[in-house]
């Protein structure tokens, strides 16, 4: 394993730690490492890539970070709000590098996105109004990224059930993974923000939110992933 990525597990598994126990401090220290450490990765791999893809994607793993420290107190609106702004930055710089690959939008793949997009719109507009418009707009730049990094032309020899493409060999194929478990972090952002109330019950599921998205970035932000075939 390559010496940043395994640095990135490092740090990945120190910051759930943190957000499990509580130690705000611990997340301080190790979570704003993580995109930093898979950039380091991007900069340094030994796989060629286009100058505009390694910038995109640096420029996203950048945008993350922001929303990495604007997150570590998930319990500011104003910082969700400023957070979710920052990853959309980065849902649009994935957008682009995939649509430079050649992955384009297909109904069958879209409108289950759509549809869970338009559920937690609403849910948000029910049960909490002032983070509901940003939260949603994000939630479209996320819903964009993931139906393209679904497109079976990004990885055309992996099998693709239900809209997924399952992973096999070719790097490209964890694309889809990364982004299911991306919506899936989100979502469970959308459902500590409404449903979560004891402190014990929102570390557990802040615990589970950056597993997943530590997951979905180690996928989606891979430099052999981006090399054009």
């Amino acid at each position: 394993m390559r010496v940043f990525r395994a640095g990135f597990l490092a740090a990945a598994a120190v910051t759930v730690f943190g957000a499990v126990t509580g130690r705000e401090k611990v997340q301080w220290v190790a979570k704003p490492l993580l995109m930093p450490l898979l950039a380091a990765d991007v900069a340094t791999a030994e796989v060629e890539l286009d100058p505009v893809d390694r910038g995109l994607l640096l420029g996203s793993l950048a945008a993350a970070t922001v929303g990495d420290v604007l997150l570590i107190d998930p319990d500011n609106d104003r910082r969700l709000i400023a957070g979710a702004s920052s990853f959309a930055v980065m849902q649009t710089g994935y957008s682009a590098l995939w649509l430079r690959q050649g992955a384009r939008p297909r109904p069958a793949i879209a409108v289950p996105r759509v549809l869970a997009c338009l559920g937690a719109g609403a849910l948000l507009r029910a049960r909490a109004r002032s983070v509901a418009t940003p939260l949603t707009a994000y939630g479209a730049t996320l819903g964009t990224a993931a139906v393209l990094a679904s497109d079976p032309g990004l990885a055309p020899d992996a099998k693709n059930i239900a809209g997924l493409n399952l992973p096999n060999p070719d790097p490209r194929s964890r694309l889809g993974i990364g982004a299911l478990l991306f919506t899936i972090s989100d979502g469970l952002i959308v459902l500590r923000r409404l449903f979560a109330r004891s402190p014990r019950s929102r570390h557990l599921a802040e615990g589970l939110i950056l597993s997943t998205y530590a997951a979905a970035q180690y996928f989606l932000a891979d430099p052999r992933v981006h090399r054009k075939p």
